[in-house]
């Protein structure tokens, strides 16, 4: 095709062009360039082309101010931020009349259902869920008219000042009282602890004391064994006792402050009579 009967048409990087003929779709065009009719020649019918760029680059979309009631009737003010991109042009630009318009109004609509089934508790300590419901809620609908929901963040929560001013005061109670559970649960772990080491080293202690006990009864009872043992046999052989009393007699000599007295009186008796 010649260039005064063509024209060219460049489809960007991050875009891609619809092309109609005679008001048709025809194909869905890749960046690049591209070559369309300029005019028509007389006695034949050529096709009016046009290209329509769509974007398919990751576009970011702001719901702002969004007044919903809660599972229990307070009126929330809520901020979202979509993430999004075309994957199918034909289907964004065919299918809904303004796909952004869709978008926007099929986020709101889902951050309602999702708010109405939550209470204010739920949604303050659990925000990442209310983000979760949302876009769980959204994607599949986006996805019939080729559009994919990237992310769906609630930004913002806004509530009434007084009852602002009521859940500041309630969190700060929540915050001071957890501490408190905290301090408590360390001080008792800590009383818990030293008193099992109390017990522990008393238990200890008892069972070291009657050890001692053991062994020293232990002895005592062996010590009267071997001196019930000794004076049976004294007693069935008096000549050892006589021999234990020499030895005694004669450890006690080498002792020079030892003093030794015998008794005579019994040999009396016998020298008188001579």
């Amino acid at each position: 095709m010649s260039k005064t009967n063509s024209y060219e048409v460049i489809v960007h990087s991050g875009f891609r062009g619809l092309r109609y003929s005679d008001g048709r779709f025809d194909q869905v065009l890749e960046p690049g360039r591209y070559e369309l009719p300029k005019r028509r020649f007389p006695g034949r019918r050529q096709p009016r082309v046009a290209i329509v760029p769509i974007d398919v680059r990751e576009r970011e979309l702001n719901i702002k101010g969004q007044e919903i009631l809660t599972a229990d009737k307070v009126a929330v003010r809520v901020n979202i931020v979509t993430h999004f991109r075309v994957v199918d042009p034909k289907a964004a630009v065919e299918r809904v009349a303004d796909y952004g318009d869709r978008i926007y109004s099929d986020v709101q609509l889902a951050a309602r259902r999702s708010l109405a089934s939550m209470t204010l508790e739920a949604i303050l300590t659990n925000r990442n869920q209310l983000s979760e419901d949302i876009l769980r809620d959204v994607e599949t609908v986006s996805a019939g008219y080729g559009v994919q929901i990237i992310r769906a963040d609630v930004k913002d929560l806004v509530f009434p000042g007084n009852l602002q001013e009521i859940m500041n005061r309630v969190l700060t109670a929540q915050r001071v009282a957890e501490a408190q559970m905290v301090e408590a649960r360390t001080r008792a772990e800590r009383e818990t602890l030293e008193a099992t080491s109390k017990a522990e080293s008393t238990r200890r202690a008892a069972e070291a004391d009657a050890e001692a006990k053991r062994i020293r009864a232990d002895a005592e009872v062996d010590a009267l064994r071997r001196l019930a043992a000794a004076a049976e046999a004294y007693a069935q052989h008096p000549a050892l006792l006589r021999l234990r009393e020499l030895e005694t007699l004669g450890a006690l000599g080498t002792n020079a402050a030892a003093r030794l007295y015998i008794g005579f009186e019994k040999h009396a008796d016998r020298v008188t009579a001579e």
